[in-house]
């Protein structure tokens, strides 16, 4: 198995090479250069299975002889142990036909964890049997980053710098990066946007001379091992629904694509995906692309739902790939335009593609909140804001469907955003037992010009030598 750049200037790597690796050399991200496909026989075998079993079944494939099956039956086992439902990724009935995911049972509440947990322990495991230490950098609109922390806090071989955008993120999801006590790792509050620290980890990326220096490794969902663990829900839930025998489609609520990317490379794998319906809030650039076929930076609003607050979305490019026939050319002068002139637009055949798969609603700040509160009346469910964004386009598109299952992913617990989900229900969501002191301890964070040489002066500084 070996990954490409969705560039096509780099080298192709291993899973492991490319896991380690994160951007690719030329500015791209990798891809697996053939995606593994799996019988309808094979799916509907994993009717009735544990989490784990599902996730050694569909990511194996993609990690070829990374790790032998026994190790990577112990390490997915590590990486999901420690949720807090038996089911991993459960799921809960909305209304007729429309089911809730809910991905936020794992350490840090948030989706995020069904990847980062695993990429820490094939990292670590990696790390161990070469003896190299890596310097993880990483940028996040509010849940990468706690997610990241939670998985390599404490390592030997490894320290941590995330960046998150000041003042830009809810105070738990804040708490959550700058209380760890664990001496490699590094909150970093950047005086800008997510896009700002976005850009800078690319930045970081494509500064060879600094990139070999640190040995930087990314763990955002640039990385492609993040997005193949994600694609193990997708099989979960689908499975659990009727598939193969009958279509699903999903709602994601996303900024980044990442999330939504992993839904398209399991309906590439076999998996029986009628839509994939793309859930924006107020910063609709993902939406008024599918839209119109113009991708047109207007600036990011602040928003109730801030890990959606994203407008450079990284995984679109994956999918822009696909959409473009697998040309590394042209998704060079794409993302070459994007950076110049913060457009582009998408030829109509592109487009054509684009729209076989995937669809796209959004919710402002008003329906997001409506949606709190309505959906805790008739389900009795209390979701985050960015689970409402997905709830509310998931019914929207449904009602194109209805016969078809609408699984809709909650991708954070309602904790994480206490204020904005009180304001909409009159609820105050409590944190979980084992995080009920998080706001009685001592943060640690560092307050950084939104300034490249600043950053880098700091990592250099911080590192283990």
């Amino acid at each position: 198995m070996r990954y490409i750049s969705t560039r096509g200037q780099a080298p192709s790597l291993s899973f492991e090479e490319a896991m380690m690796t994160g951007l690719a050399r030329d500015g791209g991200l990798y891809v697996p250069e053939t995606v593994p496909t799996m019988t309808a026989d094979e799916i509907a075998a994993l009717a009735g299975k544990s989490y784990e079993e599902i996730a050694f079944a569909v990511m194996k494939p993609f990690i070829a002889d990374t790790f032998t099956d026994e190790e990577f039956r112990e390490l997915i086992a590590k990486a999901y142990g420690s949720f807090g439902h038996i089911a991993r990724a459960p799921l809960v009935q909305l209304a007729p036909n429309h089911f809730l995911l809910e991905l936020f049972h794992g350490p840090t509440l948030a989706f995020k964890d069904f990847a980062m947990q695993i990429i820490g322990q094939m990292m670590q495991a990696a790390l161990a049997r070469s003896g190299k230490r890596i310097t993880i950098v990483g940028a996040t609109s509010g849940d990468t980053g706690s997610a990241a922390i939670e998985a390599f806090r404490g390592l030997d071989n490894v320290d941590v710098f995330i960046m998150y955008p000041h003042g830009r993120v809810s105070e738990v999801q804040r708490r959550q990066m700058t209380t760890s006590v664990e001496d490699n790792v590094h909150a970093l509050a950047v005086e800008g946007d997510f896009d700002d620290c976005q850009s800078k980890l690319k930045d970081m990326f494509n500064d060879f001379d600094f990139r070999d220096e640190v040995h930087l490794a990314g763990v955002n969902s640039i990385n492609w091992g993040r997005v193949l663990a994600q694609v193990v829900y997708y099989f979960s839930s689908a499975v659990s629904v009727g598939a193969p025998h009958r279509k699903v489609s999903f709602t994601v609520p996303t900024g980044n694509f990442g999330d939504i990317f992993a839904g398209f490379i399991a309906k590439q794998m076999g998996l029986p995906i009628d839509r994939l319906v793309i859930a924006t809030n107020q910063n609709d650039i993902l939406h008024r692309c599918m839209e119109s076929n113009d991708y047109a930076k207007k600036g990011v609003k602040p928003s109730i739902s801030p890990s959606m607050d994203i407008e450079v979305s990284s995984n679109f490019e994956r999918a822009l790939f696909w959409a473009h026939d697998k040309d590394g050319a042209a998704v060079s002068s794409l993302m070459d335009e994007l950076k110049n002139s913060g457009s582009f637009r998408i030829s109509d055949n592109a487009m054509a593609a684009l729209c076989e798969n995937y669809d796209s609603g959004k919710a402002d700040e008003e329906t997001t909140s409506i949606t709190i509160a309505s959906t805790l009346t008739e389900s009795g469910e209390l979701l985050c804001p960015h689970s409402a964004v997905g709830v509310h386009v998931g019914y929207a598109h449904q009602r194109h469907n209805p016969e078809v299952p609408m699984i809709t992913l909650a991708t954070a617990h309602p904790a994480k955003f206490p204020d904005a989900v009180e304001n909409a229900s009159g609820i105050r969501p409590p944190l979980p037992p084992r995080m009920a002191d998080l706001y009685e301890r001592s943060e640690r964070v560092t307050q950084v010009p939104n300034d490249l040489a600043a950053l880098q002066a700091i990592i250099r500084e911080r590192r283990a030598r």
